[in-house]
């Protein structure tokens, strides 16, 4: 889709998060948003083109001459940041877990669940039985409402068909909803889930399926960047992951684990395989720490998914954090543990549950989120250069994006330069 150029004006709060280091932030450069008041941000072929004062951005020569050929938008009173990045989704699912939900108020955990035949397994028959083109609108809409609350880039897994046609379907059904979408989509192909009933009692077969048939097939058709794995207790072993970690590397394809969510797993070695991202990350090792913070791999918080587990125990990102770690911030939307599409709900959750602050919170949930997806040159801040993808917030202060929980005050995105309300509708 063409876009126009585009200026946005009179940003009372514009965070920029400009910076000049590479990679993603730690410490306290978490907290740094670069913020330019009375604002604006002139965007031209989909790329941003210039960031500074109104006033300065009035006084181009450029603008002055094509004033007429340019689309402005007023945001007095308003905040304007990066979009969101949300690194962590799984959003290829036929319908809610609505009995788990039940369950899980009655009393049941997340595993006893997942052995009565719930839980993940429970959404397997869905996505198996439904056509790709329900799918593919099911997952359309989901990327919809995910930008109606300032999310422009969004990784999308599959791992909810569990066999070769379904997974494979999956993938394609991403790519088939993301030709539909402004935004930009990041697939990941997630086989190791969990495995399927029907290898329940031969599961090394299902490993052998994923390393020898599902992955080069992946590959081959250039349907994921990435390959992760569910590394814990009740899904697959340290030994198992790391040999689809290696069967992913040798076809080409970037790695990236659920870690540490129901258990402790040590990480020295996952890191040889330099996996951009570790997510969950509730149990890790103290001994881990330093390694982790030595390296380029990013720990990706999903607090959604310890708010609707009901669980009192959270990462502990003011360790984590103070010890050098790069640390993200991800819906982690899926239809059992963390059913929300909102980045600035899984924001508030960080600062209320994980002590966050409202600046770390934004960090997270842009440009280190970029960098959980190799995206950080293009996304994630607002620079000339980058791609314009940007959330306008009806707000007066950043802050207030985590501390109205529940409510959306995003009145639109912009998604490599197309400007699109609230309500879904495209401005030009």
């Amino acid at each position: 889709m063409q876009t126009k150029a585009l200026l946005l004006t009179n940003i009372n709060q514009l965070l920029t998060l400009r910076t000049t280091s590479a990679g993603p932030r730690r410490g306290a450069a978490l907290s740094e948003l670069g913020i330019v008041e009375n604002a604006a941000v002139l965007c031209l072929g989909g790329r941003i083109a210039s960031v500074g004062t109104t006033k300065a951005a009035l006084r181009d020569s450029w603008l002055k001459k094509n004033r007429k050929k340019v689309a402005e938008i007023d945001c007095s009173g308003r905040v304007v940041l990066p979009g969101f990045v949300d690194s962590h989704t799984h959003p290829v699912f036929a319908h809610p877990r609505l009995v788990d939900f039940e369950k899980r108020i009655a009393g049941a955990s997340y595993e006893e669940i997942a052995e009565a035949g719930g839980g993940i397994r429970s959404s397997i028959a869905g996505v198996r039985k439904t056509g790709k083109p329900a799918l593919t609108q099911k997952v359309l809409a989901a990327f919809r409402d995910m930008a109606a609350h300032g999310t422009t880039t969004v990784e999308a897994k599959s791992g909810y068909g569990l066999d070769f046609a379904s997974e494979i379907k999956s993938l394609e059904t991403i790519r088939a909803a993301a030709k539909q979408w402004p935004g930009t989509l990041v697939p990941t192909f997630l086989g190791a889930h969990t495995v399927p009933p029907e290898f329940r009692e031969h599961r090394q077969d299902y490993v052998d399926l994923m390393c020898n048939k599902m992955i080069p097939a992946v590959a081959k058709r250039k349907l994921a960047r990435f390959a992760d794995v569910f590394c814990d207790r009740g899904a697959f072993s340290a030994e198992e992951s790391q040999r689809i970690f290696g069967a992913a590397r040798e076809h080409g394809l970037e790695i990236r684990a659920h870690m540490g969510q129901l258990s402790e797993t040590r990480l020295e070695k996952f890191l040889r395989f330099k996996p951009t991202s570790l997510d969950h990350m509730d149990y890790v090792n103290e001994a881990d720490v330093a390694a982790l913070a030595a390296s380029n791999t990013v720990a990706t918080f999903v607090p959604g998914a310890n708010y609707f587990l009901g669980l009192t125990r959270y990462p502990e990102a003011r360790k984590l954090i103070a010890a050098g770690v790069a640390v993200a911030l991800a819906t982690d939307y899926n239809p059992g543990s963390s059913p929300t599409l909102s980045m600035p709900m899984a924001m508030s959750l960080a600062c209320t549950h994980m002590k966050l602050s409202p600046a770390e919170a934004i960090v997270a949930g842009t440009i280190n989120g970029a960098c959980a997806l190799q995206l950080d040159e293009r996304k994630g801040s607002i620079e000339p250069g980058k791609d314009a993808d940007l959330a306008v917030f009806d707000v007066g202060d950043y802050r207030e994006i985590p501390y109205w929980f529940g409510a959306n005050h995003c009145v639109m995105t912009v998604m490599n330069g197309l400007p699109v309300s609230s309500n879904l509708r495209a401005l030009n």
